[in-house]
C-alpha cells in the first residue's frame, strides 16, 4: 500500500482502472476517457441527500447518505470488482475529489487494493481539458479539408485515418453533420463538455510535429461550439479544397442522407427555417418534394440555391489562406473516388 498523495490528471495513465464515483447522470454529461461508472450514490439517492442537507442539515444528510454509500460500495466490491487481483491499482474521482471518492478509496484500501484519489476530482480534469485546448490548438500543424456540401469530406477524413494519417473528426464527436439537415436520426448531440473532452482525447495523443487533418467547420456544429482557439487556428491554416462536380455531390448526398426520406414531415419542418432566406414559394416547393420523397430534386436545388452560394461566401471570408488553397478535382465520390482523393492529398500519383 503506497498511501501517497492524491494523484494528478497526468498520473492517470499509470493506473489499471479509472473509476468515476459520481451519479450516472453526471457521468453521462462528461467523464474522463476510459473511466467506468461505479456510483456511490445514484441520481435519486443524490437528490435525497441533497434535499436532506438543505432541510435538516449536514448530520442527517450524512447519516442517511452514509448508509446508501455503504450499500452501494458493498455491491461494487461483491460484483463489479469481484475478479480484481490483489495488486489491482484503481484511481477514483468524484466531482471535486471529496467525500464520494474518498469513501470509495477508503473501502477499497481496506480490502487491500492500492486505490488512489484524483486530486480535485472531475473539476481538475475539466481544467486540464480547457488548458490543453488553449495550449495545443495554436501549435497544431493543421491541413483543413474544405469543399461544398456533398463533397464527402468526412469520408475522405476516414480514409486518411485508415491510412495512418492523424485526423480530428469534429462531426463524429459532435454527432452532427454540421448543416441545417445534419442532425442524426435518433442520436442526440453530446454536452459541450463531452465534445471538448473528445477533442482533447485526440490532442493528448497525437504527434504535434505531424500534420493533423480536420474538416473546415463553422464555429458551430449543430448546437455545439467548436473551441475558439481551434476555430482561430483552423482559419489561418492551409486549405485543401475537394472540388467535386455537382453530379458527384448529388449522388453522394442521395446516399449519405437517404435516411431523411424516412421522415418526410421532419424534413419538411427543418426546411421551414429557410423561408426568410429563400422565400416562401421556394421553401413550399421543397417541402412538397420532401413529402413526395423526391430527394433528388430537393437536394439539387438546395445545393444550387442555398448551400453553394453560402459556401463560396463563407470560405473566402473565414479562411485567410483561401486564395492559395490546393484544389483536388473529383468527378466520382464512390469508395474508389474517395480513395483517389486521399491519394492526391497524400501526394500519391
Amino acid at each position: 500500500m503506497t498511501h501517497r498523495q492524491p494523484v494528478r490528471v497526468s498520473d492517470l495513465h499509470t493506473f489499471d482502472t479509472i473509476i468515476d464515483a459520481r451519479s450516472p447522470s453526471e457521468f453521462a454529461l462528461d467523464h474522463i476517457p476510459g473511466a467506468i461508472n461505479c456510483p456511490v450514490l445514484d441520481d435519486d439517492e443524490r437528490r435525497i441527500v441533497g434535499t436532506l442537507f438543505k432541510q435538516t442539515g449536514a448530520f442527517e444528510a450524512r447519516r442517511v447518505g452514509g448508509a446508501m454509500v455503504a450499500a452501494n460500495l458493498a455491491v461494487h466490491i461483491r460484483e463489479r470488482f469481484a475478479d480484481r487481483p490483489a495488486n489491482w491499482r484503481p484511481a477514483v474521482y468524484c466531482w471535486r475529489g471529496g467525500m464520494r471518492s474518498s469513501s470509495m478509496v477508503t473501502w477499497l484500501r481496506l480490502v487491500g487494493w492500492d486505490a488512489q484519489q484524483l486530486a480535485g476530482g472531475y473539476k481538475s480534469f475539466r481544467h486540464h481539458v480547457v488548458a490543453q485546448i488553449n495550449t495545443l490548438c495554436p501549435r497544431l500543424k493543421l491541413q483543413v479539408l474544405c469543399g461544398a456540401t456533398g463533397s464527402a469530406k468526412t469520408r475522405v477524413l476516414q480514409e486518411l485515418a485508415a491510412r495512418g494519417e492523424q485526423v480530428l473528426d469534429l462531426e463524429d464527436f459532435a454527432c452532427h453533420k454540421g448543416s441545417l439537415l445534419g442532425s442524426l436520426p435518433g442520436v442526440a448531440q453530446p454536452s459541450q463538455k463531452r465534445f471538448e473532452t473528445l477533442v482533447v482525447s485526440v490532442l493528448d495523443n497525437i504527434d504535434i510535429g505531424r500534420t493533423l487533418f480536420v474538416e473546415g467547420e463553422s464555429a458551430r456544429i449543430g448546437r455545439l461550439a467548436v473551441p475558439l482557439p481551434l476555430v482561430e487556428h483552423m482559419r489561418a491554416a492551409p486549405c485543401i479544397e475537394i472540388a467535386a462536380t455537382p453530379q458527384a455531390r448529388l449522388a453522394y448526398l442521395l446516399q449519405d442522407y437517404a435516411y431523411l426520406g424516412q421522415d418526410a414531415a421532419g424534413l419538411a419542418d427543418k426546411l421551414s427555417f429557410l423561408k426568410q432566406q429563400q422565400g416562401t414559394a421556394t421553401v413550399l416547393r421543397w417541402q412538397q418534394w420532401a413529402q413526395e420523397g423526391n430527394l433528388a430534386s430537393l437536394f439539387a436545388e438546395l445545393m444550387a440555391l442555398h448551400y453553394d452560394p453560402h459556401y463560396q461566401q463563407s470560405q473566402s471570408r473565414h479562411f485567410s489562406s483561401w486564395p492559395q488553397r490546393r484544389q483536388i478535382a473529383a468527378d466520382d465520390l464512390s469508395a474508389k473516388g474517395i480513395a483517389a482523393v486521399a491519394d492526391a492529398i497524400q501526394g500519391t500519383p
